[in-house]
C-alpha cells in the first residue's frame, strides 16, 4: 500500500490533466444520428504499412446544419493492440486543427479514437455497430462513461490505389475531454487495491460487464504487473479513483469472430457470462442490480432503435439480454451468479 501512495502521488503532479469548472457539452455528443463523413488519406500506405508513430496527411468533410459542405485538415495514423495486428483494416486516430474546428460540430475537438470494421464481411460491419451499442449502454447507465458517435464514413484514397468504400465507424471521446466533463483529472496510476477505486460506480459497470458477457478487463494491478485493462483511471482532489471501462470487442454482446474467451475461467465461448466483480463490493450489488432493472425498458429500446443494425442481429441482441434480465431478476439468480462468483481483490489482471 506504501508502494502505490508514493507512485500515485508522484504520478498524479506529473501526469494529472489539470482542469477548472466541469466543461460544456460537446456538440459532436449532443445528437445520436450517424454523421455522414468523407475522409481522405493515403490509405493504401496507412493500411498496408500502418506505423504507430506515423501521421498521413488527409481530410476530412461532412454537411453541416445549414447543408453546406465543412471540410477540415485532418491528419490520421492506424492505431489499437489486437486489432492493429489482425484486423485488414487497422483502427484509426484523427488528429484534427483545433484552429479550424471552431464553430462547426467538432468544436473543442483535437485527437479522437476511431473505431472501424475489422474485416470487409457483413458480420464485422455488424460488429462495429453491435459495440457502439455497447458503449450507448454504458451512457444511459452512468455519464461517467466515454461518449460516442456512430458515423457512415466514406473512405477515399488519395493515391487511388483503392475503391472508394462506405461503412460505419464510430468516434470515442477523448479522455482529456471526458477529464474536462467530469471536472477531474486522468491519471497514469497503477492501484493495487480494490478500495482505492469508486466502489458504487466500479461495481455498476461490474455489472455492465456481465450484461455485456465480458471478461475482458481489469481495473487494478496484476499478478503480471500489468494495470488497468480496458480502464481508464481519473480522479478528483481527495476523492477516491474513478475507472471508466471501453473496448468491449472481446464480449458476448459484440461477439466479434475472433473473440475468445481468456483460458483459466472455466468457460467456452464469450457468449458465456461470468461475473468479474469484487467480493469486497458486494455490498453494491443490490444497488446496482435494481439500476439495471430501473433501465430494462430504456436498454431495450437503445437495441430496437439502432436500425442501421439488421433486424436478425437486434434479435439476437435482445434475446441475450433476456438471460441476463432473467438472472437478476431472481435474487438466487443474483447470489449465485453474481455475489457467490465474485473475485478477490487481487483480480483477474
Amino acid at each position: 500500500m506504501k508502494r502505490f501512495r508514493v507512485a500515485a502521488v508522484i504520478l498524479f503532479t506529473l501526469i494529472a490533466v489539470p482542469t477548472g469548472s466541469a466543461a460544456s457539452p460537446d456538440p459532436l455528443f449532443q445528437d445520436d444520428a450517424a454523421l455522414r463523413v468523407e475522409i481522405t488519406a493515403p490509405f493504401s500506405r496507412l493500411i498496408n504499412e500502418r506505423p504507430k508513430d506515423l501521421e498521413f496527411e488527409g481530410s476530412f468533410s461532412y454537411k453541416g446544419a445549414d447543408g453546406e459542405s465543412v471540410e477540415l485538415d485532418l491528419q490520421v495514423r492506424a492505431r489499437g493492440k489486437y486489432r492493429h495486428t489482425n484486423c485488414d483494416f487497422p483502427p484509426l486516430f484523427l488528429n484534427f486543427k483545433r484552429s479550424q474546428v471552431e464553430g462547426t460540430v467538432f468544436d473543442q475537438q483535437n485527437k479522437l479514437k476511431m473505431v472501424v470494421h475489422c474485416k470487409d464481411s457483413a458480420r464485422y460491419q455488424q460488429s462495429v455497430l453491435r459495440e457502439y451499442l455497447a458503449y450507448r449502454i454504458l451512457n444511459a447507465m452512468t455519464e461517467k462513461s466515454f461518449q460516442v458517435r456512430l458515423l457512415d464514413v466514406t473512405y477515399v484514397d488519395s493515391e487511388n490505389r483503392r475503391p472508394r468504400m462506405v461503412r460505419s465507424a464510430f468516434l470515442i471521446e477523448h479522455e482529456n475531454r471526458m477529464a474536462d466533463r467530469l471536472d477531474a483529472q486522468r491519471l497514469n496510476i497503477f492501484p493495487d487495491r480494490v478500495e482505492d477505486i469508486q466502489a458504487d460506480h466500479l461495481n455498476l459497470t461490474s455489472v455492465y460487464q456481465y450484461l455485456l458477457g465480458n471478461t475482458d478487463f481489469s481495473p487494478i494491478l496484476g499478478s503480471k504487473g500489468e494495470c488497468c485493462h480496458n480502464y481508464a483511471m481519473f480522479g478528483t482532489d481527495g476523492g477516491p479513483l474513478l475507472a471508466i471501462p471501453y473496448d468491449f470487442d472481446m464480449s458476448g454482446f459484440v461477439n466479434t469472430p475472433y473473440a475468445r474467451p481468456e483460458t483459466g475461467l472455466g468457460i467456452d465461448n464469450v457468449r458465456q457470462r461470468l461475473y468479474q466483480g469484487f467480493c469486497v463490493n458486494n455490498n453494491h450489488v443490490e444497488a446496482s442490480v435494481a439500476e439495471f432493472l430501473q433501465a430494462r425498458n430504456e436498454l431495450y429500446a437503445l437495441v430496437a432503435g439502432q436500425k442501421a443494425m439488421d433486424e436478425s442481429v437486434r434479435v439476437r441482441l435482445a434475446s441475450y439480454m433476456d438471460e441476463f434480465y432473467e438472472t437478476i431478476g431472481n435474487p438466487q439468480g443474483v447470489r449465485q451468479e453474481l455475489v457467490d462468483r465474485c473475485i478477490d481483490k487481487t483480480g483477474s489482471g
